[in-house]
């Protein structure tokens, strides 16, 4: 146990709940995932908690699945956070070298500095992410630490969330018997597993489409400089087929999920599928083409709101890397394409990277905000700065010691 770090990311969604554990071999840079659990979510809107039982519930479900499949207790977690009450800006900070080479507390106090803005009481920091430092004038610094100067700068981009909401998903999470080590932006989780270096230094943007919410992430020069929350997602595509098609909102899912095409021009013309009706009605058989027509508008309204936002950002032209689209709703054929005509610029679906273990089983854009989770934890842990534990009794050993006791109970 000393040897190997087991990190586990609990991504509370407004779908699904997923916890994977993560296994961290400190001589390998990869991630071995070794456990995986999901449970369906009841008690979250638009990535918001409105039902802390429900949540609690199925957080306990899907935490107690990747138990059995690792073979640990799980007692820490990362969990994401993601909501339309996410606001982020950038800002900068300005302060004097003390001894002229660059320090830790250097750093420190400039970080501080940048971050000594007004925020309102109703809100609080989640992150503050260093983007660059500039030592007496020269600028595109990473690592200023060691280097000599008497003037250092440094522009931060900062993350603000709900207090109310983040205070919601930790204590949903120890009423799972649960500790939160660290709480992160979804999108931010989501680069980690999908983004490569090369796209960070290039310019990309990142779009994680979930149930509820449609997350926003801006890389450039390898540093993030722009995120956002839409509350808009997956579930506003089932409610339109639901009406649409005159179905139940779960077979509407299920359709959406086994049939639904973003592109109604991909679709050939003599393709039928069978649609349930409601109450008890008999089911119909309805061209696909009719859902891929129900589909098409809400997906370009969806991406047609995310370039709106980033056109706003004013970062719109430095995206040399293209867009990489992730999340559940990005499964569904047509997704890269659409995005293409609307963004005029290449697109791909983004699965998680450098992971290891069980990896076919969560190569898939809907496991990357969890898997993203695995990893920022793990580069937590190699800086030294993860509260996480995990028990040296495993789940196996302590049925095993609960069983001995019984039989010495009974003789």
């Amino acid at each position: 146990m000393s040897k190997k770090d087991f990190i586990v990311g609990l991504d509370i969604g407004t779908t699904k709940i997923c916890c994977i554990v993560g296994e961290v071999s400190p001589d390998s840079h990869t991630v071995d995932i070794i456990g995986i659990g999901t449970a369906p979510s009841t008690g979250l809107r638009k990535g918001v908690v409105i039902n802390i039982d429900s949540t609690v519930e199925s957080i306990t479900k899907a935490v107690e699945e990747a138990e059995l499949m690792a073979g640990v207790e799980i007692s820490t977690v990362y969990t994401g956070i993601a909501g339309g009450h996410i606001k982020s800006f950038n800002s900068t900070g300005i302060v004097a070298v003390k001894d002229k080479e660059i320090s830790n507390q250097d750093v420190g106090r400039v970080i501080d500095a940048a971050k000594a803005v007004a925020i309102p009481l109703d809100r609080e920091v989640i992150h503050i992410i260093p983007q660059e430092f500039t030592i007496d004038g020269q600028e595109g610094i990473r690592d200023p630490i060691g280097m000599s100067g008497v003037r250092l700068e440094a522009k931060v981009h900062i993350v603000t969330g709900a207090v109310s909401s983040a205070q919601n998903i930790i204590k949903c999470a120890n009423k799972a018997g649960l500790n939160v080590a660290e709480i992160c932006l979804e999108p931010i989780a989501s680069a980690e597993a999908v983004l490569s270096q090369d796209e960070k230094d290039l310019g990309v943007l990142l779009i994680d489409i979930g149930g509820g919410t449609s997350d926003i992430a801006i890389f450039k020069d390898g540093a993030i400089v722009y995120t956002g929350v839409l509350a808009v997602g997956g579930n506003h595509l089932t409610n339109d087929i639901a009406v649409g098609l005159r179905t139940p909102q779960n077979e509407a899912e299920r359709v959406k999920i086994q049939h639904g095409c973003a592109m109604s021009a991909m679709v050939k013309q003599d393709e039928t599928i069978e649609v349930p009706g409601v109450g008890g009605r008999k089911s119909r058989i309805v061209q696909r083409k009719l859902l891929a027509d129900i589909i098409e508008p809400r997906v370009e309204e969806i991406f047609q709101l995310i370039q709106r936002e980033v056109m706003k950002s004013g970062y719109m032209d430095l995206l040399s890397g293209g867009v990489v689209i992730t999340g559940g709703t990005t499964i569904m054929e047509g997704m890269p394409e659409i995005a293409e005509f609307i963004f005029e610029m290449p697109v791909k679906r983004g699965l998680p990277q450098n992971i290891g273990g069980l990896r076919d089983i969560v190569n898939s854009p809907k496991f990357a905000t969890a898997v993203g989770l695995v990893q920022y934890g793990a580069r937590n842990v190699q800086k030294g700065r993860s509260k996480f534990t995990i028990r040296d009794k495993n789940i196996y050993d302590k049925v095993r010691g609960s069983m001995r006791s019984w039989m010495k109970d009974l003789f």
